[in-house]
């Protein structure tokens, strides 16, 4: 069973000063590529920049410190962005605050309840559809800042179509000189990486968007216009729990902590796979958990594992979590010292940024290939989810899209499911009869292939009896699992045998369909004697029977 242990106390045993060096570096490195992408993950989530930054340090340091991976680093992500708006909107920091709270709670009960390895029944269509979603979500609600519109109603727009329906409607306003700043940051974001590895092009973007607006005196916002900024340490504030608050955001809640939940894991194991290491499912849940509770706690908003942050640490030379404890503690200093020069930062630089998450995070050609490829049934649940995240949120697209894939799934197994009675031929007509046993007279065989559920348990009730029939057998060696409708139809088929007559015996009855039976009490129903290990041993049965 997996430890519920921190990677770091496990790495520490053989730290050295050479480890601790790279770890520093590449903690600083991470904290510069992180600063400009806090920020604006803020600004995206509809909160003051600040709060980004104050997420990066306080979740950053404590799932780093708690962690089950390595190298995982966290901090605010696109993920949440739409969601955290949304929340705000609707319910305020305060509910924000709570929301996080509750989820970070739900994260730590699932890694103590060990469910690290069950967001791996989640399918791959589902994520692949909604985070796809989030970045059209994400880019549609920048295309404002990046236009430089003065879009201007009497209610917030909170929804993705509300958003892109305003732009249509105020796109007389745009301001060109915005459009410039925005079109050199996105050519930067673009142009910078191929050239240049080291340093990141956001940061570069960052700092010609200053340049452009304040040395050529244009006229276009910035985040001081816009927001406050404040360079205060994260303080502690406990927020005043109601039980309608906690009603309204429990959605919001559960929402907040399978993303967590399913975004961090994927990145561990994407940092598992360069790093050559293994995760602790359960104990990063745990770590999570905490992380988001304290950032909810100082001011932050959700957070989990970034997955590009996680491989700048990787490629950097980060190889401990004391990595990303330093990348939080730099964010620190950052916010002390710097903070306050946010407010230059040109809103059209935020939005080309903010253009290239959604574009690195919409995975468009994995969407495209599984359009391709997939079934048709898998292709319906991609695009319900993807639509679904756009036009209404993420809470509905994630519970139609799990119940949909969940229907679709019962029904696979359902066709897979077959009761068949065994054909007999002569063998002069059909050579392969030979691979048939001799059955009694007055003796049906019928073999039962794949999972008995709820799906498929109507399938044992079409099992023909005739009033000459003294025995039925159904073989079972191809059953692996059996459920409570299953056994309910087994024993409905066993009471309609008796009215008859006739005698059931089963054979082959493998480990978990026999532990279902036998809880039931169905096997004292059928008797020791019918219950066979083979079917050579229950045709001998039937034999029995008929000698009686």
């Amino acid at each position: 069973m997996e430890k519920l242990k921190p990677k770091l106390f496990s790495v520490m045993k053989t730290y050295t000063k050479e480890q601790f060096i790279k770890d520093v570096i590449a903690g600083i490195i991470v904290a510069i590529i992180a600063l400009p992408l806090s920020i604006a993950l803020a600004l995206a989530s509809g909160v003051t920049p600040e709060k980004g930054i104050y997420t990066a340090i306080t979740a950053g340091f404590v799932i780093s410190f708690l962690g089950g991976s390595r190298v995982q680093i966290a901090g605010p992500t696109a993920a949440f962005a739409t969601i955290v708006a949304g929340i705000v909107a609707q319910n305020g920091m305060e509910g924000l605050v709570i929301a996080t709270i509750l989820a970070g709670i739900i994260l730590i009960l699932m890694g103590f309840l060990r469910l690290g390895n069950l967001i791996k029944f989640i399918p791959y269509t589902i994520t692949t559809g909604f985070t796809s979603g989030i970045a059209v979500t994400i880019l549609v609600g920048q295309i404002k800042d990046f236009l430089g519109l003065s879009i201007v109603t009497e209610e917030p727009l909170i929804e993705t179509m509300e958003k892109l329906t305003a732009v249509f409607d105020f796109i007389h306003t745009i301001n060109w000189e915005a459009v410039i700043v925005g079109v050199v940051c996105l050519a930067i974001l673009i142009v910078w990486p191929m050239f240049f590895k080291k340093i990141p092009p956001s940061l570069i973007a960052v700092l010609v968007g200053i340049a452009m607006v304040k040395g050529l005196k244009m006229n276009v916002n910035t985040i001081g216009d816009l927001y406050e900024i404040s360079n205060k340490l994260p303080a502690l504030s406990v927020p005043q729990f109601s039980f309608d608050t906690v009603k309204n955001v429990l959605p919001d809640a559960f929402t907040i902590a399978i993303l967590a939940a399913i975004e961090s894991l994927l990145s561990c194991v994407v940092a598992d796979s360069m790093v050559n290491s293994r995760h602790r499912s359960n104990m990063e849940l745990i770590a999570q958990g905490a992380g988001n509770v304290t950032s909810a706690l100082f001011g932050g908003i959700p957070a989990t594992g970034a997955i590009a942050r996680t491989a700048a640490n990787v490629k950097n030379g980060g190889r401990t979590p004391i990595a990303g404890m330093v990348h939080a503690i730099s964010l620190l200093l950052i916010l002390v010292v710097l903070m306050p020069y946010a407010a230059l930062i040109p809103m059209p630089t935020i939005a080309a940024i903010l253009f290239m998450v959604a574009y690195n995070m919409s995975e468009w050609r994995k969407f495209v290939h599984l359009c391709k490829t997939a079934p048709k049934s898998d292709i319906l649940v991609l695009v319900t989810t993807f639509v679904l995240t756009v036009v209404f949120d993420l809470v509905v697209a994630i519970e139609v899209g799990i119940l949909m894939a969940a229907i679709l799934f019962m029904k696979r197994m359902s066709d897979v499911t077959e009761v068949e009675g065994w054909k007999y031929i002569d063998d002069e007509d059909d050579p392969d009869s030979l691979s048939l046993r001799k059955v009694p007279e007055n003796t049906r065989v019928y073999e039962i292939s794949g999972p008995m559920f709820f799906a498929a348990a109507d399938k044992i009730l079409n099992i023909s009896l005739d009033d000459k029939d003294n025995c039925l057998i159904l073989r079972m060696r191809s059953v692996s699992a059996i459920d409570a409708t299953a056994m309910h139809s087994l024993e409905e088929l066993q009471e309609k045998c008796v009215k008859k007559n006739i005698t059931l015996v089963l054979s082959h009855v493998n480990e978990q369909p026999m532990k279902v039976m036998q809880k039931a009490g169905f096997d004292k129903k059928v008797g020791a004697k019918n219950m066979c290990v083979h079917i050579d041993e229950a045709l001998k049965r039937a034999e029995e029977l008929q000698k009686k």
